[in-house]
This record gives structure tokens, C-alpha cells and sequence, in this order.
């Protein structure tokens, strides 16, 4: 069992793992901009109530955070205590020897600013310091260029890859193909 930890991001951000009371400042966020929170979050559902979609998304969490099968922070300002966004390791998996997959979203006014990069870099290290093999995913859709570029620096950062072919995700009753990118932790030899 692994706790959820709380990660220092620097001396400007703190990763405060996610529970119940990141409800209102995750509405609020979402209410700036929904149609990033629909594409940073997939498994929103347009046509159900957002605050019953996140309060269960909150509630399993904390259900789970015993487990070490999901680990998920919101991304928090040291100095205004703002709500940056969220950044998480699920298990919604694509490939088959992975641990998790690797998702974030950040509201508007913080991005292009290097924070997820950070917190990625801060996540990643925390793993690393684990005595365990990680395989992680990102999984980004082909038109999205920022995620796509986040996605390669972190590869490029991590010695990690991209599958060639796109794999095919369903969201909303569909198959929307994506890329998928895999970092490797803790590798040794030939594992």
C-alpha cells in the first residue's frame, strides 16, 4: 500500500492529493472554460450533471487511495493558494504491461508556463524513488498539439517513446484515435 503523497513543486507549487474539498475549486475551474475540462477529462459526460460527475470522480479516489492503483493531485499556488488544476496517474490503460496512465489539466490562465512539464518531472521522480518498475502512458489526441508537445518533452526528458500506431479510444459512444506516448521507471536490464 502507497499513499497518495503530497510532492513539492519547486517552491511555487505544491501537489495536494485529491479529496472531496477540491470539489468547488474544480467546479470553478470547469465553469471557466468547460470545453477544456471535456477534453482533458473524456469520461465527462455532456449530457449528466457535472457537479454528480466530479463528486463521484472525488468520492473514488478517496475510495482508492489505499491502493496504489491511482494516485491524483490537484496542482496548487504556494503563494495564493490558487487552484492550478489536476494531474493524475489512473487506470485507464491502453497497453498491456503498463501501471498507469498519466493525465493533467490545467486551467487557462496557467498554461504555457511550464508548471505541467514541473509537475510531471515532480511525479515522475517521486515513482523513481520507489524500489518498483513503472510503465507509464500519455495518451493524447493527434490534434492537440500542446498535449502533444507536453507529451514529447516529457519522453525526450524520460527516455521514453511513442507507439506508432494510433490506438483507438472510445469516448461518447465512439473510437477517437489517439497517440500514445510510454515512459519507463526503475527500468533494469531487460524488464
Amino acid at each position: 500500500m502507497t499513499l497518495t503523497p503530497e510532492l513539492k513543486v519547486g517552491r511555487e507549487f505544491t501537489l495536494e492529493p485529491v479529496n472531496k474539498l477540491a470539489l468547488k475549486p474544480i467546479l470553478n475551474a470547469f465553469n471557466e472554460d468547460p470545453e477544456s475540462a471535456y477534453a482533458a477529462l473524456p469520461w465527462l459526460d455532456k449530457n449528466k450533471e457535472i457537479r454528480q460527475q466530479i463528486r463521484d470522480m472525488l468520492f473514488d479516489v478517496e475510495a482508492q487511495e489505499n491502493l496504489d492503483e491511482i494516485h491524483f493531485w490537484s496542482i496548487i499556488d504556494e503563494q495564493t493558494r490558487d487552484f492550478i488544476g489536476l494531474i493524475g496517474l489512473g487506470d485507464e490503460l491502453q497497453l498491456l504491461h503498463s501501471n498507469y496512465n498519466l493525465g493533467y489539466w490545467v486551467r487557462s490562465k496557467y498554461r504555457r508556463q511550464g508548471i505541467t512539464i514541473r509537475c510531471v518531472n515532480t511525479i515522475l521522480q517521486w515513482l523513481s524513488s520507489r524500489d518498483k518498475f513503472f510503465r507509464i502512458e500519455i495518451t493524447v489526441h493527434p490534434h492537440n498539439d500542446a498535449g502533444l508537445a507536453t507529451a514529447a518533452s516529457v519522453c525526450q526528458g524520460w527516455d521514453g517513446e511513442v507507439v506508432e500506431e494510433f490506438i483507438g479510444i472510445e469516448i461518447g459512444n465512439r473510437t477517437v484515435p489517439h497517440r500514445i506516448h510510454i515512459i519507463d521507471i526503475n527500468r533494469g536490464g531487460d524488464s
